[in-house]
């Protein structure tokens, strides 16, 4: 089978390791045993996009949606959740196959015109969101260390600052982890997504839900009769929150350094190599979006018990701290803010890093990821510094993304479609199906939601 596409030459670090490691077909007697402890070298990629599922939107959507309606809207994540494995796995299926990000297949087969429309409104999803995570991240941390400043002479605003200047070098701290290779900070992103799982692990455990509604919600969908409107909003906020449009340009790049080191210089990974990946890549996948739902599931249920009785109409994500410490313990409440604060650097960090893949794949230039990150944190020191309300431009970003989102979705369905593109990876007639369903359920949903946010009074 001739290779499809020849990778970028690989660096001679990475020529040595991938010559130095067992990198062609083991043998039959032993291919069993290899896959077994292969396949956990394999995870990370999808690890990283997930991040994106569980960042300060999600927790905002979340607790909104709990807080009104109980547990009825469980079965809006089990949905999203189905479409966000699919659309991801398509955006690491197109990394695999081509050897290229999305944004960099968008340059190769597109007219020019289209790729300027396309990467200005990628960067300006990667804006909206890196302002809407970074912002979350000097909540979480100012929820805990804001009233100890406050009480040494701070403003809360100066307080708010502080925090954002601190996540700031927090943020920096992780990025760093990728020179000492990308499996380290993929681990680095794996750990925030574990403590963000422990700590609603932890409150679901103080809260103590009724699992057998929150089962049938889950598995029946439904809407509140008597306040269908809201209810209706808050599942299309929900969903809203859940399909980013900056990770799915990130996963295919995301997939290529592993991509790389199983090329032998200068051809390509062959056919067999690639579809093992793609098993591979499918089991990523499928873990790590399954966590994300799992704790969105906790989010709303701890929403649901602990706040729907709190008598806030629509409680926000300050709210719900100041709430969870009367009802459940101190602990509680401090647990939420450390699940905040490691949402947002953990988001704030793939949202640099899904900046960096959009500007260097559609304008073919190379953009330093330090300088990508104070270039993004200005906006959000300006917000914070002006006094701005930090939840009201956590909602304009989600408006902001309701607009970028076919940018992103459109394109990966349409390359991922090309047999010119994928060859014989190309989607089948029923992931086509499925693809083109997900995206006309996301956007005209979206709508509403945007319809919503403008014209409700």
């Amino acid at each position: 089978m001739e290779d499809l596409q020849p990778l970028p030459t690989p660096s001679p670090a990475v020529a040595a390791a991938a010559s130095s490691s067992s990198l062609s077909e083991p043998p039959r007697q032993h291919r069993d045993t290899f896959r077994r402890h292969e396949i956990w070298t394999y995870f990370g990629p999808a690890f990283v996009a997930s991040v994106a599922y569980i960042d300060p939107g999600n927790f905002a959507t979340n607790i909104l949606g709990g807080s009104q309606f109980g547990y009825r809207l469980l079965w809006v994540l089990l949905w999203s959740n189905a479409m966000a494995i699919l659309i991801q796995y398509l955006s690491a299926k197109l990394g695999i196959v081509t050897g290229r990000t999305l944004p960099q297949s968008c340059r190769d087969h597109f007219h020019r015109p289209t790729v300027w429309a396309l990467w200005a409104a990628a960067e300006i999803a990667a804006i909206a969101t890196d302002l809407a995570e970074f912002l979350g991240a000097a909540l979480g941390l100012d929820l805990l260390a804001g009233p100890w400043m406050q009480t040494h002479g701070l403003s809360p605003t100066q307080s708010l600052l502080t925090a954002a200047l601190i996540a700031t070098v927090a943020v920096f701290g992780i990025l760093a982890l990728d020179l000492a290779g990308y499996q380290w900070l993929e681990r680095g992103i794996m750990v925030f997504v574990g403590i963000i799982g422990l700590c609603y692990g932890f409150e679901v455990l103080l809260a103590h839900p009724d699992w057998k509604a929150a089962a049938l919600s889950t598995l029946i969908p439904s809407l509140d009769p008597h306040a269908f409107k809201d209810s209706l909003y808050a599942a299309v906020g929900m969903l809203g929150a859940t399909v980013m449009p900056h990770v799915v340009y990130l996963h295919s790049a995301l997939v290529q350094p592993r991509l790389q080191e199983l090329a032998h210089p200068p051809k390509a990974p062959g056919r067999r190599v690639r579809l093992r990946y793609l098993r591979f890549e499918l089991i990523d996948v499928f873990v790590a979006m399954n966590g994300a739902w799992l704790i969105n599931s906790a989010m709303i249920i701890m929403a649901a018990v602990a706040l729907a009785r709190s008598g806030l109409a629509a409680p926000s994500i300050q709210d719900a701290y100041h709430t969870l410490g009367p009802l459940l313990g101190r602990g509680a409440a401090v647990v939420f803010a450390v699940a905040l604060l490691c949402s947002g650097l953990s988001s704030s960090t793939v949202g640099v890093m899904a900046g960096q893949v959009i500007i260097e794949g559609f304008l073919d230039i190379k953009f330093p990821i330090f300088l990508r990150r104070l270039i993004t944190i200005i906006p959000a020191l300006l917000v914070i510094a002006i006094g701005l309300d930090p939840l009201r431009i956590l909602i304009l970003s989600q408006v902001v993304l309701s607009f970028t989102l076919p940018a992103a979705l459109i394109p990966l369905l349409l390359l991922t479609s090309r047999p010119d593109v994928m060859r014989e990876f190309s989607s089948a007639f029923r992931t086509r199906i499925a693809g083109w369903a997900i995206v006309t359920i996301i956007l005209t949903l979206n709508v509403v939601l945007l319809g919503q946010l403008l014209f409700s009074s």
